[in-house]
């Protein structure tokens, strides 16, 4: 894969050879970061787990301390006390039928995630051809049918991000952005490796995590020692 001037110009500054301290590793992805835009820096872990086993799958969410960076615009579906609650939280969108026909018939999608109490389930499932292929239809697992609307809104609005194995039990999560500072970054980074760590699996033998890097959206990644982490 050919690699443009910028990537080949922020590679020079790592060593792949050396796994780095969090700090340093912090300070080397704020720079590797060149593309014009801001970008999103992620964590990429990669598990000595099984995902084909149940008791191996790792699931869960961490709120970062700092935020993804990323403004989240949440739409809770609840009427009388649970939408005068949501409206207090600061959801940025609150209703009930009403919004069937302005989803569904005119393409309304100015929301990133959706929260609807149990009792406006049977309403949201109506939506679920156009929510559930974008990834936005409400799950009790997310955190996302609940009674409790001020925290799912909060939380959401704090910066909650949910981690998970992939196919190749590896995790994938953003910890910020570029225009961060090195410190917000490596508290965002502990907070997640913390939840992380807390989560292996009883049944696991041998390493847990196996491997561990750090890279932004256009820019090479940065090895971070993970017997450290482990310590």
């Amino acid at each position: 894969m050919k690699r443009g001037k910028r990537y080949q110009e922020a590679a020079k500054a790592i060593d792949r050879s050396v796994q780095y301290d969090v700090a340093d590793a912090m300070a080397l992805v704020k720079k590797a970061a060149v593309a014009k835009f801001d970008e999103t820096i992620e964590v990429h872990v990669r598990t000595g787990c099984d995902g084909r086993h149940a008791e191996q799958q790792i699931r869960g969410a961490v709120v970062l301390p700092h935020g993804t960076g990323k403004t989240v615009r949440v739409l809770v579906f609840a009427k009388g006390t649970k939408a005068d609650e949501a409206q207090a939280a600061g959801a940025d969108f609150v209703g009930g039928e009403e919004l069937i026909p302005k989803i569904q018939n005119d393409g309304w999608f100015e929301f990133d995630v959706v929260v609807a109490t149990p009792d406006m389930m049977g309403v949201v499932g109506r939506l679920g051809r156009v929510l559930g292929p974008k990834g936005l239809m409400p799950n009790p697992k997310a955190g996302t049918v609940t009674m409790d609307v001020t925290k799912a809104v909060n939380d959401i609005k704090a910066g909650k991000i949910e981690y998970r194995l992939d196919k190749a039990n590896i995790i994938h999560v953003p910890i910020g952005k570029a225009s961060f500072t090195e410190e917000q970054l490596a508290d965002n980074f502990q907070s997640l490796m913390g939840a992380i760590i807390k989560a292996k699996p009883a049944s696991l033998k041998g390493q847990y995590l196996k491997s561990c890097v750090v890279a932004p959206t256009m820019g090479p990644g940065v090895k971070i020692n993970v017997v450290k982490l482990q310590g």
